[in-house]
């Protein structure tokens, strides 16, 4: 087994004072550390692990604790590629935005593959944010059509304004359009529109499903707000606010209609949009590719203009150890890492 260049070039240099040594890299510096490139690389070649046979997420604890109406779970695994093994420790607390704290609270643990001592601890809430972003950016890179011109957005919250910025690096997109339950929401898409000099529309879910090219959901809903017929032919769909038993986006004669990719398939059909069509028995497990296949090209991915292909991004915990271990790398480089006996 063998550590990716970078981390081990690192290690070798100061081995000995790093025995036994715990590395903490505190939330607050990681925006400075990661960007959205890093974070897209670390993603997709996490994701091409997975397929590879390389790397495998173990399975997802997440539950509701019963108190502040919190979600809090654990999400782990090992990436032998890049010999990142560690869990995410963290949930979703719906009251924190009130409190002028992020709802997504989270913490990476690295550990040593080859001793399972602890390695580092790593702030996980920005990280978690760029790397569900880098995810869809992943699938609009390799599913999207070439000459798509219109992002649609279903969702106006926190994340969504990372999913639109990354999304915006992978195709030649003129127009944005967005629709939110609560549409006063939608100004911070605007703003980052403005900044980034795109036009955007508020618009209808009929408008949206029609105009757009590509369709990004980022909600958080137990219902679904995208139907079948709303779609147009040759969209692509990246649907990542479904991660829990029970969540909904879009109903479940579009996944059972669409070409089904995911970042693990069995997140996807138990915890992810697919469990829905799995349960009313309009889709089985083997009509579902995990994106990794595509990026290693032992699936073709897209084969037609017209087809609907819909990625189903469950959030699986290889993307936060790939994510955090180049925060780490970076961290040591840049002396941002704090280091002490453990």
């Amino acid at each position: 087994m063998k550590c990716c260049g970078r981390f081990r070039h690192a290690e070798k240099l100061t081995k000995s004072q790093r025995k036994n040594k715990m590395i903490v890299v505190p939330e607050k510096v990681i925006p400075n550390l990661i960007d959205r490139h890093v974070a897209f690389n670390a993603v997709e070649k996490v994701f091409a692990a997975m397929s590879n046979g390389e790397a495998c997420n173990f399975p997802v604890i997440r539950e509701d604790i019963g108190y502040a109406d919190a979600l809090y779970g654990f999400k782990s695994g090992f990436d032998k590629a890049g010999m990142a093994l560690g869990l995410k420790s963290g949930g979703y607390w719906p009251g924190n935005e009130a409190r002028g704290l992020s709802n997504h609270q989270s913490t990476v643990f690295l550990f040593d593959a080859d001793t399972g001592q602890v390695k580092a601890m790593v702030g996980g809430n920005y990280l978690t944010a760029v790397r569900t972003a880098a995810a869809s950016s992943v699938s609009i890179k390799h599913l999207a059509r070439e000459n798509s011109k219109v992002l649609g957005m279903i969702g106006a919250g926190h994340q969504s304004v990372f999913q639109l910025r990354s999304a915006v690096e992978q195709r030649n997109f003129e127009r944005i359009i967005g629709w939110n339950y609560h549409p006063e929401m939608l100004s911070r898409l605007e703003d980052v529109c403005a900044e980034i000099g795109l036009a955007f529309e508020s618009v209808t879910l009929d408008e949206l499903g029609a105009q757009a090219d590509v369709i990004i959901s980022i909600t958080s809903s137990f219902a679904p707000i995208l139907k079948a017929a709303q779609v147009k032919a040759g969209t692509h769909l990246a649907c990542m606010g479904t991660d829990t038993k029970g969540k909904q986006e879009v109903e479940a004669e579009l996944i059972a209609d669409a070409t089904l990719f995911t970042d693990q398939i069995a997140q996807a059909i138990t915890i992810g949009e697919c469990q829905h069509a799995i349960a009313d028995g309009s889709l089985t497990e083997d009509r579902i590719t995990e994106i990794g296949a595509v990026i290693n090209g032992t699936h073709s991915g897209r084969t037609s203009a017209d087809e609907i292909t819909l990625f189903d991004g469950t959030g699986v915990g290889l993307q936060d150890l790939a994510v955090a271990t180049a925060a780490v790398e970076l961290a040591l480089k840049s002396g941002d890492a704090i280091e002490f006996d453990f």
